[in-house]
This record gives C-alpha cells, structure tokens and sequence, in this order.
C-alpha cells in the first residue's frame, strides 16, 4: 500500500468516523437521551441515530465546506497542504456535538502577508454562506409547535405554555439552550413564524436549528482576530505586522477580562467562617494562576506577563465591587487558555508586508463584520 492511499484512508476513516460520532450526538440532542443505557431512562435505538443525519449531515456540511476553502485557496496560491482531518468525540458518559472540528496542516512557510489573508478568510466565508442556508431552511421548515410534546410528552399538562411550568424544578444545568447572536436573532424575528418558535431551552431539539446555530459559535471563534485563528490571519493581512503585534495582546487582554468578570466578587470573601475565607482565598489564588499560564505568552519577560493577569484581576473585582449583576462567560476560559498557551496571541511574521488590494481590504472589514454578526456574549444558557 502507498503513502498517499494510506494518507486517503486516514483523512476517510476519520471523516467517517465524524459523521458517526456527530450523528449520535445529534441523535441525543434530538431525544434528550443517550445511546448507553442509564437506570430510569429509555436509550436510543437505530431509528434514533438514523434521524441524528439530520444535525450531522448540514454540520459537517458546513465544517467541510470551511476546511476545503482553505484547502483550495492554499493550492490556488501554491502552498502545498493536507486534506482536512476530522477530530471525532464521543464519550457516551453525557451531550456532546461530535466532533472537536476539523483542522488542516500547512505544509509550507508561508512568506506573504496576502497568502496568510486569502487562506484564512476563505474558509469562515464559504463556511458561513452555507450555514445561512441551513439557517433559512431550519426557520422556513419548523415543525408545528406540538412537536415539543414528542420529546416531552410530560409537557402536554401545561399545553403550550409549558415553558413557565416546565424549567422551575430542574437541578442546575438541567436545561440547555441556545443564546443570541445578531444573525440568529434575525431568522428568529423575521424568518421563522413566530406561533412555531420553541422555547430556548428547546431549540436544542430541533438538528437543522442546532447545526446553524454552532455553525455560526464557531464562526465566530475562527474569526476571533488573534494569533493564528481565521480571523488572527485576515486582520494581520488588512493592518500588517506592526499594528497587529499590539492590537492582538490587547484585544486578547479585553477577551480575559470579559470571560472571567463575576468569577469572584469582593463580597465572596465576607464569609462567617476562617476555614471557608482560606478556602475561598485558594480559589482564588488558582484563578490567578490559571489566567497567568494565559498570560505567560503575552510578554518574554515574565514579570509583564504577572502585571498583566493582576491588573485583569484588579480590574475585574472593581467592576464586580461597582457593578455586581455583571457577568462575563466563564465557559470560555478554557477557550481562553488554549488560545493563550498554545495557539498564540501573537501572529508568524512575514517577509512580505505588502499592503492588501481594495478587494481584499473590503472582504477582510466583511468578514470582521460577519464575526460581530455571529457572536454572542453567552452562546449557550443553562438551567
């Protein structure tokens, strides 16, 4: 067997292996259940992962179509690259999506500011057209609201006001749904009818809502314009090297600052006991660290890196002193410390600084412009 059919089978059996992991993911969602057995509950059965093709196919249609925008766009510039690698998730133990994505490995230096441009918006721009499609057919094509009680038949005693009955008994996160972002406020308001909407914390039921819906979360994490991410490569293209090796650390600084606003307030620490002040005083010291492994990145020296997480840390608890009912989305600190640690804050420079053409340019403020369209300060809401 030769290496490139070695190379085809890999990069297949890992798409294959996606579309099943997604396909019982979405199955779960669908049906509020698990495919392995827990006491008390029904599991899912083939019939079940069969109509689970309705979240995998458009997903992964929309993840594909992004990862082959910038393959084709590499080759166009002749950058040798890999095909897509699909990253399959599913641990059976509770909900996932599937998939940690999909990724492509640049096989070549890339030595031009336009390069690194043309790459990396081509990607988030198909990708994005295909999900408005999803998004226009998922709102044009709801299922009358007494679908609910097909998933919930336990809803039916509150017919459809369910929604001020159903959620006040649930443990914490015992409910999910999905928050707002401008894009999908809009297919809400002016596409779906309104006597189908369900209630948030139900969308999650519905595959084609759901597939739009994270398409266009992690649209707006490739577009997050720092380091190396989609979005890091088009605002390097369109402000070149010199205004992006500030701009990056700062808007990564002001993205910590939101992400952990409310982790810890000043009044967390009038509490009645010694044992409970020390113990919260160690989480918080580990929150200090954690945000300065972040930030070890940002500065060679290692005393800038401390300053920084101090003045956020600083800065956050005097917000939460003035402003108490200010919460940031803690859930993306973990997105936050990859990012930081591991992806990169700052971008690879380049021999060529060229400027970008008109053309580009205006791709480039559009594509900041889609990321501001899709992104949402709290993507998911929990119970």
């Amino acid at each position: 067997m030769n290496q490139r059919l070695k190379t085809y089978l890999l990069h297949g059996g890992l798409f294959l292996i996606t579309l099943i992991t997604t396909t019982m993911a979405g199955a779960e969602w669908m049906f509020g259940r698990l495919f392995i057995p827990i006491e008390g509950m029904k599991t899912l059965g083939w019939a079940e992962f069969v109509a689970g093709f309705q979240f995998s196919v458009p997903f992964l249609a929309i993840l594909t179509v992004h990862e082959f925008g910038h393959y084709f766009t590499a080759k166009a510039n002749k950058v040798r690259v890999s095909l897509p690698y699909y990253i399959p998730l599913w641990l059976g133990i509770g909900q996932s999506i599937g998939t940690l994505g999909a990724f492509i490995r640049i096989q070549d230096y890339i030595n031009s500011r336009r390069k690194y441009f043309d790459i990396g918006i081509a990607g988030p721009l198909a990708g994005f057209v295909l999900a408005l499609i999803v998004l226009w057919y998922a709102f044009t094509h709801l299922p009358p609201p007494e679908f609910i009680f097909t998933i919930h038949p336990e809803y039916q005693k509150w017919g459809l006001d369910y929604g001020k009955y159903a959620y006040e008994h649930l443990p914490e996160g015992g409910a999910v749904g999905l928050g707002d972002n401008l894009l999908f406020n809009f297919f809400k308001t002016y596409v779906a009818d309104p006597t189908r909407l369900p209630h948030p914390y139900e969308m999650i039921h519905y595959p084609y809502v759901l597939a739009g819906y994270l398409a266009l979360f992690f649209t707006s994490l490739n577009l997050i314009p720092i380091g190396q991410l989609d979005g890091g490569h088009i605002l390097y293209g369109l402000i070149g090297r010199k205004q992006f090796q500030w701009v990056a650390p700062t808007l990564f600084i002001g993205f910590a600052f939101y992400a952990g606003l409310g982790s810890f307030k000043p009044t967390d620490f009038a509490v009645p006991t010694d044992d409970a002040f020390f113990s919260q005083l160690l989480y918080f010291g580990l929150y200090i660290g954690f945000l300065y492994l972040a930030f070890s990145r940002i500065s060679e020296n290692r005393m800038t890196s401390l300053l920084v997480t101090l003045v956020v840390v600083i800065a956050q608890l005097a917000v939460s002193w003035l402003r108490p009912d200010w919460e940031g989305y803690q859930s993306s600190l973990v997105f936050l410390f990859i990012l930081g640690r591991f992806l990169g804050i700052y971008h690879p420079e380049t021999e060529l600084d060229e400027p970008l053409d008109l053309k580009r340019q205006i791709l480039g403020w559009l594509a900041l412009l889609i990321f501001v369209l899709c992104f949402s300060f709290k993507p998911f809401l929990v119970s």
